[in-house]
């Protein structure tokens, strides 16, 4: 690292019952001291609000990212597993694209995946998917509420968002949630 590279997130989606929710801090770090930002948006609905996104990493990079996966979401009339499988690919084939250093958390009613740069499409096994800086500590906490409480999904992910901002620097407790009802 370079000192100068912006970066700090946590997103966390889990999926419980019948929501699926997504929610990210809002702390964007630059370097290792850095608050450049306390309330950055990192979660938002796209394809008429069925589709949650969050993504960490590079801002400028998931932004490029992000609207490519709008654009097959499009594509494949939302389809989001297709559309992932094909911003992967396209991902990691494309030259200019494969210089992109972010990760992307997806959600809609039937599946949360995860997308990155290397080719991966990845579903978690328990319904709990976590990315960022402090992703392993929401991820931790979350898994533990989700064992062993009987919380919401919306709940679960506020409080391992809470959490992760007691322990690590890169995040903070500027939440922003989005959740999708599953009929």
């Amino acid at each position: 690292m370079n000192g100068n590279e912006i970066h700090g997130t946590t997103v966390i989606t889990v999926r419980r019952d019948n929501l699926v929710a997504m929610g990210a801090d809002g702390q964007v770090t630059q370097g290792n001291a850095i608050i450049l930002k306390s309330n950055a948006r990192k979660v938002r609905r796209i394809y008429n609000d069925q589709v949650l996104v969050g993504f960490a990493g590079a801002t400028a990079d998931a932004f490029a990212l992000l609207e490519q996966f709008e654009g097959l979401l499009n594509k494949f009339q939302g389809n989001v597993r297709k559309s992932a499988i094909e911003l992967a690919k396209k991902w990691r084939m494309d030259k200019a694209l494969g210089r992109l250093d972010a990760l992307i958390a997806v959600a809609d009613k039937d599946v949360s995946l995860l997308i990155s740069g290397s080719g991966d499409v990845i579903e978690p096994s328990d319904g709990i998917l976590a990315i960022g800086s402090g992703g392993t500590y929401a991820y931790a906490a979350g898994k533990a509420l989700y064992l062993h409480t009987k919380l919401n999904a919306s709940e679960i992910v506020r409080e391992s968002l809470l959490l992760a901002a007691s322990i690590c620097v890169y995040t903070n407790d500027s939440i922003t949630m989005e959740e999708i009802r599953i009929d």
